[in-house]
């Protein structure tokens, strides 16, 4: 059931401006929204086009996880992404993009689906549902958004790629495309069995990416899932599948290849 505006603005604060050390671009700008599913406030980072403006077209929307990551190097872990100069770098910047702050102690226990033996976690259906369910919808109603599950991707890196895999395969009619970095596949075999027992669509679509020095299990654990969903009767033309020679576990790999992968899921869009 899709929540009237007036009950989603209610619980929303705006954070209009960023700080004078940030490296953001001044195309993002941030909120903080209650997210009832994880009984916490979330920050969500947003990035317009540069012609947002000036236009009334709608437009994509990607979600990606980690946002503390993605535009500013002043709130990363040890460098950002630079997703908003990449964006801003197009001639054509066609996607808004929401970053979604992780929950820094609580970050393994909202990005994983399953339970780990000695890493804990599994609290990631309920913070898909507050992406599903609060914020997508107060996205919709506040930004010109194409709202289709075409236009609406996940991306992420490491348990940001194992949430965005999980959320494309579980909701498909909802998370068309899946950004899936360096993904953490090694925390559940679960999510081998939930790929086994489930339909693919054939509109959905999947860019892989993992560098051969993430660690013995990483490549082969991708290359596993790929041929699973080739098992499954996904087409060749709905995955992106990249092993990067000397690609190790970190922002700066990610951010070199985003580019591609952004490209890549924005085909057709």
């Amino acid at each position: 059931m899709r929540l009237k505006p007036i009950c989603i603005l209610f619980f929303v604060f705006f954070i209009s401006q960023i700080t004078a050390q940030s490296t953001a671009s001044k195309q993002v700008t941030k909120f903080v929204i209650a997210a009832p599913q994880l009984d916490t406030l979330k920050t969500i980072w947003v990035y317009l086009p540069t012609n947002y403006e000036n236009s009334e077209k709608r437009y994509p929307v990607v979600y990606m996880h980690d946002a503390q990551n993605l535009f500013d190097a002043e709130t990363s872990y040890v460098s950002e992404w630079e997703v908003d100069e990449y964006l801003d770098g197009l001639k054509n910047n066609e996607s808004i993009i929401i970053g979604i702050e992780h929950g820094n102690e609580k970050r393994i226990d909202e990005l994983t689906p399953y339970k780990h033996e000695k890493y804990g976690g599994g609290n990631g259906e309920a913070y898909l549902m507050f992406i599903k369910n609060t914020l997508k919808p107060h996205i919709d109603v506040m930004y010109r958004t194409k709202c289709d599950a075409k236009h609406t991707t996940l991306f992420g890196s490491s348990l940001g790629g194992l949430i965005s895999f999980y959320g494309a395969i579980k909701y498909p009619e909802t998370f068309g495309n899946a950004g899936v970095f360096s993904p953490s596949f090694w925390f559940s075999e679960k999510i081998y069995d939930l790929v086994t027992s489930t339909e693919i669509p054939e509109s959905s679509k999947f860019y892989f990416l993992v560098g051969d020095e993430e660690g013995e299990n990483m490549v082969p654990d991708q290359e596993r899932m790929v041929e699973l969903l080739k098992s499954k009767g996904v087409k060749e033309e709905q995955i992106e599948n990249h092993i990067i020679k000397g690609g190790k576990h970190n922002e700066a790999f990610w951010k070199a290849h985003f580019g591609n992968a952004y490209q890549w899921l924005s085909t057709n869009n």
